[in-house]
C-alpha cells in the first residue's frame, strides 16, 4: 500500500512540481516506504553486512521518524495559522527529533558489538544501552503518532466532508499505532525485569502495527481518490461545455479567424502532466465572447429595438445568424463601430454566462439542422 500511496502521489506531483504540500506528502509517503523496506531482514543483513552491525536498526528509526516528522509538517502547513506559532511548533518538532536522533545513535554506538543484533525479544534487555534505544525510540514514536492525531483531527474540523470522512479514517490508524507504541514500551520494563519469550504479544503487536498502518494509508488514498474523481468529474464537465459551445464558436469564427488566440503547441510530457480541458474551455469561452463583442454593432442594425442583452436564446441566436449574413467579409478598421451587451447572464457568475452561450449554441445547433433538411 505504501508503494501504490508513493507511486500515485508522485504521478500527482509530476504533474504539479510546485505544489509544497504534495511535495511534503510524497516525501513523507518515500520516507515510510524506504523505513518499511529496512526492515525487510535480507535487507538488515545486508546493510549490515557492507557497513556494521546496528547501522540498518538506526537507519530504520530514524527515516520511519523523519518520515512521522514530515508527515506532521504536511498537517501543520495545511492549516498554517500564524506564523509564529507554526516556527514554534516546527522548532520544538524539529530539536526533538534532532535529539532523539543523536540518542539512539550514541545508544547503539555504546553497545557491545556482540549485543547490537538486539530486537525486543533480546535476552540483553537490561543492559542500559539497550533498554535505553528501545524506551527512547518508542517515545518519539508515541509522541508522533499523538501529535499526527491533534493535527489531522483539526484538519478533519474544517474539511468537506468526504476529505473529513478520509481524515478521521487516518485518526483510527494512528490510534492503532500509538496504542502500538505504547504495548512496546510496556514490552521493555517488562523484560528488563523478567525476560520471557512472550511471542504471542509479540506477534499479535506487530499484526496490530501492520494493520493500523494500513487504516492509514486506506484514509489518505480514501482522501485522495475523492479529489481525483472530483478533478476528473470536472474535466469531464469541462469537456462537455466545450463541445456545447462549438456551434457558436464556429459561426463566429468563420467570420472573424483571428479570434482564435495563439497559443504554442503542446508538448506530449505537458499534456500527460497536467489536464487541459480546462485550458481548452476558458479559451473557447473567452473566443464566443470577443465574437459577440466584434458581432454585436451588426446585431444592433438587425435588431435595432431588441433586448440583446437579456432576449431569449432562439431569437439571439437567430439575430446572430442574420447579422453574420450581414457583416463584411472584410471590415474597414476606419470605421467606428459601437459594441453591445449581449447575452448577459441574470447572475453576476462564470456558470450563469457559460449558461447563456451554450443555450445560443443550441438554438443555433438546432436552426443549422433544421435549415439542412
Amino acid at each position: 500500500m505504501l508503494i501504490i500511496g508513493s507511486l500515485w502521489k508522485l504521478a500527482d506531483l509530476i504533474r504539479a512540481p510546485h505544489d509544497r504540500l504534495l511535495r511534503t506528502l510524497v516525501s513523507c509517503l518515500l520516507l515510510l516506504l524506504i523505513g518499511e523496506v529496512l526492515a525487510f531482514p535480507e535487507v538488515i543483513r545486508a546493510v549490515d553486512r557492507l557497513t556494521a552491525v546496528g547501522v540498518d536498526k538506526v537507519a530504520y528509526n530514524a527515516i520511519h521518524m523523519i518520515g512521522l516528522h514530515v508527515l506532521v509538517l504536511f498537517f501543520m502547513s495545511s492549516i498554517r495559522g500564524k506564523s509564529a506559532e507554526y516556527r514554534r511548533h516546527l522548532w520544538f518538532n524539529t530539536v526533538f527529533l534532532a535529539v532523539v536522533l543523536i540518542s539512539l545513535s550514541i545508544s547503539m554506538i555504546m553497545t557491545l558489538p556482540s549485543m547490537r543484533p538486539h530486537t525486543l525479544s533480546t535476552p540483553h534487555m537490561a543492559q542500559p544501552t539497550i533498554a535505553s534505544f528501545y524506551i527512547i525510540g518508542n517515545i518519539y514514536y508515541i509522541y508522533a503518532y499523538v501529535a499526527t492525531m491533534m493535527w489531522v483531527s483539526r484538519c478533519a474540523r474544517m474539511a468537506t466532508r468526504h476529505l473529513a470522512l478520509g481524515l478521521r479514517t487516518m485518526t483510527v490508524g494512528l490510534f492503532g499505532l500509538m496504542v502500538s507504541a505504547v504495548k512496546r514500551l510496556f514490552w521493555v520494563f517488562l523484560s528488563i525485569n523478567d525476560h520471557g519469550s512472550r511471542e504471542a504479544f509479540r506477534t499479535a503487536n506487530s499484526s496490530m502495527t501492520d494493520w493500523a498502518l494500513s487504516i492509514v494509508l486506506i484514509g489518505i488514498c480514501y482522501s485522495a481518490s475523492i479529489q481525483m474523481v472530483l478533478c476528473w468529474k470536472s474535466v469531464l464537465h469541462h469537456r462537455r461545455m466545450f463541445c456545447q459551445l462549438t456551434p457558436l464558436w464556429t459561426a463566429l469564427v468563420a467570420a472573424y479567424p483571428d479570434l482564435v488566440l495563439k497559443r504554442e503547441p503542446a508538448s506530449m510530457w505537458s499534456r500527460l502532466r497536467r489536464p487541459r480541458a480546462h485550458e481548452r474551455f476558458y479559451r473557447r469561452l473567452i473566443e464566443c465572447r470577443d465574437g459577440l463583442v466584434r458581432l454585436s454593432p451588426y446585431l444592433t442594425r438587425v435588431a435595432p429595438h431588441a433586448d440583446l442583452a437579456h432576449g431569449p436564446s432562439e431569437q439571439t441566436a437567430r439575430y446572430i445568424t442574420e447579422a453574420l449574413a450581414l457583416q463584411p467579409t472584410k471590415e474597414d478598421h476606419d470605421m467606428a463601430l459601437l459594441a453591445s451587451r449581449v447575452a448577459l447572464p441574470r447572475s453576476n457568475d462564470l456558470g450563469a454566462d457559460v449558461g447563456e452561450l451554450i443555450s445560443i449554441s443550441r438554438a443555433l445547433s438546432e436552426r443549422a439542422s433544421q435549415t439542412g433538411r
